[in-house]
C-alpha cells in the first residue's frame, strides 16, 4: 500500500489575494505570507499552506460545491472571539441557539452538544431548559466572514494556533469515508462512522447552534485525517446535487504524494475520475481528480 498522502494546500480563488493573505497574518499570528509553485500563499506553522490565484470577478460560491469552510485551532477561542470583536475589519457571525429568534457568536454561550453530537435538536434544548443544563463557556467554536466571503471557523482550546481542517459536505458521507480510505489510503478521524458499513441516510432532525436560522442536519458525520489535518463532513444539506469545486471560491484542496506516477497507476485502476493529465506546478509535478462529491483534490509530488 502506498503511504497516505500528507495536506499540501487548500485553493482559494480571490480577487486581491495580497489583501487576503494581509487579512490572514492580521488575525493569525501563527501565518505568514509565502509563495509556492508560482502562487502568492499563505503558510501555516504545521507545514500547510492557502494558495490564491487571482480573478477579476469574484468566485461564485453556488452552487453550493462539496467544500464549506476551512477552520484554525487556536488556544483561547473566547480571547480569540474578543480580539476579533475589536477589529473593524472582522465580521463576526451569528450562530442560531434554535431557542426563538436567539443568536450567538460563539459555540460555549449556548446549551452544549447532546450525544456526542456538536449541536442539539429542538427536543433536547427543550428538555436542556428544564433540567437547568448551562453553557460551559469555555472554549467552542465561531465563525467570522474572510477575505472574498470566504468562511472561516475557529475552535478552541488547543495547545497551538495552526490551520487544522477542511470542512465539507458530501452525499453520502459514510460512502465519501470509505472512498477516501480505499483509494487515498487516508486515516479515519476517531469518533467518526469509521465503523459504518452501509450507507446512512441523513438524519431529518436539525441541530444548534447553527449558522442557518432553521439548523443543520449533524447526522451522520464522517471524515478523515491527512497528517494533522481533518477533512471531514456532513451530508449535503440540501436537495439539490452539490456542484464542482472548480472554479468557485473554495476551488480545490491538495495533498502531497512521493512517488506521483504510482499514484497515478493506482488510481486509474481503481476507475477514480481525472480533471486533468499530469501538469507543472512550479518546480514540481501535479494531478487533479475528483472525490465523490465533485470536490477537486490536487495530488501533488513533494519528494
Amino acid at each position: 500500500m502506498l503511504p497516505a498522502p500528507g495536506f499540501h494546500h487548500l485553493h482559494l480563488n480571490s480577487v486581491d489575494p495580497e489583501a487576503a493573505i494581509g487579512f490572514y497574518t492580521r488575525q493569525f499570528a501563527s501565518t505568514s505570507r509565502t509563495l509556492w509553485g508560482g502562487f502568492p500563499a499563505l503558510s501555516s506553522p504545521n507545514d500547510v499552506l492557502i494558495l490564491f490565484s487571482q480573478l477579476d470577478a469574484p468566485a461564485p460560491q453556488q452552487p453550493q460545491s462539496a467544500i464549506w469552510h476551512f477552520g484554525w485551532h487556536v488556544p483561547d477561542s473566547r480571547k480569540t472571539l474578543a480580539a476579533f470583536q475589536s477589529r473593524a475589519e472582522v465580521r463576526m457571525l451569528p450562530l442560531y441557539t434554535g431557542d426563538g429568534d436567539g443568536a450567538v457568536f460563539i459555540s460555549s454561550d449556548t446549551w452544549p452538544g447532546a450525544g456526542g453530537a456538536l449541536g442539539r435538536t429542538k427536543p433536547q434544548i427543550d428538555e436542556a431548559k428544564k433540567s437547568g443544563v448551562e453553557p460551559t463557556r469555555v472554549g467552542g467554536f465561531a465563525y467570522m466572514l474572510g477575505p472574498d466571503d470566504a468562511l472561516v471557523e475557529f475552535a478552541g482550546n488547543h495547545p497551538k494556533e495552526r490551520f487544522n481542517h477542511v470542512h465539507m459536505w458530501q452525499e453520502d458521507p459514510v460512502a465519501a469515508q470509505r472512498w477516501y480510505q480505499e483509494h487515498l489510503n487516508a486515516a479515519t478521524n476517531p469518533g467518526f462512522a469509521s465503523s459504518a458499513t452501509a450507507s446512512i441516510p441523513r438524519s431529518p432532525d436539525r441541530t444548534f447552534p447553527s449558522l442557518d436560522r432553521d439548523g443543520s442536519f449533524r447526522s451522520p458525520r464522517a471524515g478523515v485525517q491527512f497528517g494533522d489535518i481533518g477533512v471531514f463532513w456532513y451530508a449535503n444539506q440540501s436537495d439539490a446535487p452539490l456542484a464542482s469545486s472548480l472554479g468557485q471560491l473554495q476551488d480545490h484542496f491538495g495533498l502531497s504524494v512521493a512517488d506521483l506516477d504510482a499514484w497515478i497507476a493506482k488510481l486509474k485502476g481503481e476507475g477514480v475520475r481525472f480533471l486533468a493529465d499530469p501538469y507543472r506546478l512550479g518546480d514540481t509535478r501535479a494531478v487533479m481528480i475528483e472525490g465523490p462529491s465533485r470536490e477537486a483534490i490536487e495530488l501533488v509530488e513533494v519528494r
